[in-house]
């Protein structure tokens, strides 16, 4: 095992009225402080009674997904939590992934893509 999954991220135009959104549907506490991350207005989280965080980051321009149609695919990542981000980083990468975003990795995150061009971001616990 590299990580453990620490949250699924989807894109949005307003972080804070997705995250309640979905607070209707799963319950749960909306922006809880958590060592992890901030929240901004940029950047909301849903911890539910059960299940991973889901976390909600702006983009704009947002465009929305229109499934099935794969001209406006769906929208989200993965964060992984790991303990030594540099070798996880080269663990992933032998697994097959690509990194996506060279300057993230100088932090405590980096993101990369899956072999299937997926994003998804590996985080310093």
């Amino acid at each position: 095992m590299i990580a453990e999954l620490q949250c699924v991220v989807l894109d949005c135009p307003d972080p804070r009225a997705l995250a309640t959104f979905y607070r209707t549907l799963l319950g749960g506490t909306v922006d809880r402080p958590d060592p992890r991350w901030s929240v901004d207005a940029d950047w909301s989280t849903l911890h539910p009674g059960t299940g991973p965080v889901l976390a909600f980051q702006r983009v704009m321009p947002y465009t929305p997904p229109r499934w099935p149609d794969p001209a406006a695919p769906q929208q989200f990542h993965l964060d992984f939590q790991v303990g030594d981000l540099a070798a996880a980083h080269e663990q992933v990468l032998a697994a097959g992934a690509t990194v996506l975003d060279a300057e993230s990795g100088k932090g405590s995150w980096c993101v990369y893509a899956d072999p299937a061009g997926h994003p998804f971001c590996l985080v310093r616990h």
